[in-house]
């Protein structure tokens, strides 16, 4: 029943347009920003190592990731990891991209409380990922109700991350651009390219919390709904 279900793709499927649009709006406006050379000529890597210099972080890493549009900062190993054409490349795309990296390496450093929570998260929203729907599935099939809210209760999980990474990312991508702005790495008319590429990104988020919530939904729908 969970399988081809036509009221999961019902309740998902204003989610996965959204998530499809996003990640064309991201591909657009990146490839657009990527034809544009930064006028301070700093590559992505280098705009990363003047931020973190700006701000005294001396413990951060940086370092090529052979993976495309693969940038993440790395809280654990205090490793900022840039995918080449980022870390190497001097486009406004590159520069935007490293300083939206840096600015989660500055929201480390300065203990901003989200960031934190969100990390403490990742370990049990990494078992709701990969186990809830086993359990929900079973659960279900076996009339077995505990089974089933179990898994609920760990999905749940994986919506709170959702949720909470949400003002992570808006705060990343907000910081990147004042600090690009305060520091004169770019002019206010560049800005407006880095923006489009940032907020490109950050619906993304938006429609993966979208799709979470209501894949959640749909869960419980399935799971209470299919009993009475």
């Amino acid at each position: 029943m969970f399988y081809f279900d036509p009221l999961y793709f019902l309740i998902v499927s204003p989610a996965i347009l959204l998530a499809l649009w996003a990640q064309w709006k991201v591909k657009s406006a990146y490839a657009d920003a990527s034809r544009i050379p930064s006028r301070s000529g700093l590559t992505g890597a280098g705009t990363a190592q003047r931020i973190l210099n700006a701000f005294g972080v001396t413990d951060v890493a940086i370092e090529p990731v052979n993976s495309f549009l693969g940038d993440h900062y790395d809280s654990r190993h205090k490793v900022l990891r840039l995918s080449p054409e980022v870390y190497h490349g001097n486009s406004l795309a590159a520069v935007g991209i490293a300083a939206h990296e840096v600015g989660h390496a500055i929201q480390d450093a300065t203990a901003y409380a989200p960031l934190a929570f969100r990390n403490g998260l990742v370990p049990m929203a990494s078992i709701g990922s990969n186990f809830s729907f086993m359990l929900i599935i079973i659960g279900f099939f076996l009339h077995m109700t505990g089974l089933a809210v179990a898994g609920l209760a760990l999905f749940s999980v994986v919506v709170l991350f959702q949720i909470v990474n949400l003002p992570v990312e808006f705060n990343a991508s907000s910081r990147a651009r004042a600090i690009l702005l305060e520091n004169g790495i770019i002019s206010m008319d560049e800005d407006k390219v880095v923006a489009k590429v940032l907020n490109a990104a950050a619906m993304t988020y938006v429609a993966a919390t979208i799709t979470a919530i209501l894949t959640l939904l749909y869960y419980v729908l399935r799971v209470f709904g299919d009993r009475r």
